[in-house]
């Protein structure tokens, strides 16, 4: 029962995610030289981790993330498989989130101003796939460093970690979303692009692969820096 209620949480909160994340960016676009939707699409994805952090934390912890699930399994904190069941929980989440943002839009005759759902890809890059799998390691790898850190249960860090790892997501997306509209999560980037076809299909592997590999060297080198001598 209790792995079921956590496959709940995951689900919701990862549907939350592609939802209200990739429905801002559908909204006001992505338009680095205008800013201001730029702004409010990293501030909309960094806000619902902080809102997540507090409800469905209670319960999963809160990865919405196959990368966070990954290397919370490196780090000995979850079986292999509570992993697997957490991965599929978030990307079914993920898929109906896309399905749901398909629909709103289609009905409301509402026009996507990313053109693919707030899908991620390489145009931004000159559909460079090593730029693109550099700049999703990267920022992967710091965006989960610093979840590995906020939770690590040797230290206290207060009732404010949810929030110090949604402003850590908003700082990932104020660089990557002109680069590659930030992926740094491979279950938010299978569900939109499932739905837009095209590019974001093509390269749908970049941001599978680019945030699992980020996910997994921050919980090698944390695990390294966290150790005692």
């Amino acid at each position: 029962m209790d792995s079921f209620k956590k496959c709940i949480a995951e689900f919701i909160g990862t549907f939350t995610l592609v939802l209200v994340g990739c429905g801002t960016a559908m909204l006001v676009g992505c338009d680095s030289v205008n800013g201001c939707g730029y702004i409010l699409t990293a501030f909309a994805f960094g806000l619902v981790i902080v809102g997540m952090a507090y409800t469905v934390g209670n319960v999963s912890g809160c990865h919405i993330n196959p990368a966070v699930s990954l290397a919370v399994l490196i780090s000995g904190r979850m079986s292999v498989t509570d992993f697997i069941f957490y991965v599929i929980s978030q990307v079914l989440g993920a898929i109906s989130g896309a399905a749901c943002l398909k629909i709103i839009f289609s009905l409301g005759k509402v026009k996507d101003m990313t053109g693919g759902l707030g899908s991620n890809g390489l145009a931004l890059v000159s559909e460079s796939i090593p730029a693109g799998l550099i700049v999703e390691i990267l920022l992967t790898f710091i965006f989960v460093l610093v979840i590995l850190g906020v939770t690590d249960s040797k230290y206290s860090h207060g009732s404010f970690g949810g929030v110090v790892i949604g402003f850590a997501l908003v700082m990932v997306h104020i660089l990557g979303i002109g680069l590659t509209g930030t992926s740094v999560n491979p279950a938010r980037s299978i569900g939109p692009a499932l739905f837009a076809g095209g590019d974001a299909l093509k390269y749908l592997w970049v941001f599978i692969v680019g945030p699992l590999v980020g996910g997994a060297l921050a919980a090698v080198i944390y695990k390294v820096m966290a150790k005692k001598d």
